[in-house]
């Protein structure tokens, strides 16, 4: 229990060089279990004996606790998103969901999202429910064969979606412009890499943020599996960059899978990485995480209002 307990200080005191380094921020993503197996230490120590072994297990454990939470807790101290009330006019719906290529139930993941009745579906890994989607539905589809679709009720206006060979983007993106009553607004999807990669991620964010930087901000929605959790140092830069408001505050959406006999899975979901932003433009009514479809992510489902 004390080697356990010199670990998590280790590496929340580590994960603090996320803000000079991309690999050690790769440490941050985990914070969460760092955190609750330091907790599980620092009570261990009410118990332990010797004198020594109890305030070493307290010691440790109490500082992988606090450096944990240092880096944790402004994800839910952060000033939340202006809101709506439920019975605002002109609302729409969008859905953000990894479809995952290994997907175990695409035709239910079809059916759960056709029950939706959403105004937007954003998917990643779109490769098997995205074709299966948009045969069975009215929607209209941002690409065929793309990675990253964008399937929305009513036509685009415009089609924003990058050209596959436009490695500038780095990150696979898709975007629409679409119109309601309040005029035009744009949708973009798109899905980063691991974070394992050196600096890949970072650069991805630099590459989108960019790309942001050409579109109207006001009435701009963004989502996507961003494979990054909120409180690496790499999002609370992105966040800076992209001048929108992230409206999932610490979701948990990965992974969505049952326990399967062999122990593999988990019964709850480990890491925010999903996640959406969205301009000045739109007031949030609803922010909710959707249950398993199939994926190994939680869909998430978020209703925006126009701003008055």
């Amino acid at each position: 229990m004390l080697l356990v307990a010199v670990g998590c200080a280790g590496w929340a005191f580590a994960a603090q060089g996320g803000r000079w380094s991309a690999r050690l921020d790769v440490l941050t993503h985990f914070l969460p279990m760092i955190m609750g197996a330091a907790a599980v230490t620092v009570l261990y120590a009410i118990f332990a004996e010797p004198l020594w072994a109890k305030l070493a297990l307290a010691g440790f454990g109490g500082a992988g606790l606090v450096l944990a939470g240092w880096l944790i807790a402004p994800e839910y101290l952060a000033r939340r998103a202006l809101v709506a009330a439920d019975d605002t006019p002109s609302q729409i719906k969008v859905i953000q969901l990894n479809a995952w290529r290994g997907n175990r139930d695409p035709e239910g993941t079809v059916r759960w999202l056709l029950a939706q009745d959403a105004d937007v579906i954003v998917l990643q890994e779109a490769d098997i429910v995205g074709p299966l989607l948009k045969l069975r539905s009215a929607y209209h589809a941002s690409c065929d064969g793309c990675a990253v679709v964008i399937l929305s009720k009513t036509k685009p206006v415009v089609l924003n979606t990058p050209t596959p060979n436009d490695k500038r983007l780095g990150a696979p993106t898709a975007g629409v412009t679409l119109r309601d009553e309040q005029g035009e607004f744009t949708v973009i999807g798109t899905h980063y890499t691991w974070p394992v990669h050196g600096g890949l991620q970072q650069s991805q964010g630099r590459s989108l943020a960019r790309l942001l930087a050409s579109i109207p901000k006001e009435r701009l929605i963004l989502t996507g599996d961003f494979n990054s959790t909120p409180w690496s140092f790499s999002r609370r830069r992105e966040d800076a960059m992209f001048g929108l408001e992230r409206l999932t505050r610490g979701m948990f959406t990965w992974p969505a899978r049952d326990v399967p006999r062999r122990g593999r899975g988990t019964p709850f979901p480990l890491l925010p990485i999903d996640h959406v932003y969205a301009g000045s433009g739109w007031r949030t009514v609803k922010v909710e995480r959707g249950p398993r479809t199939g994926s190994d992510h939680y869909p998430v489902i978020v209703t925006l209002a126009p701003s008055p």
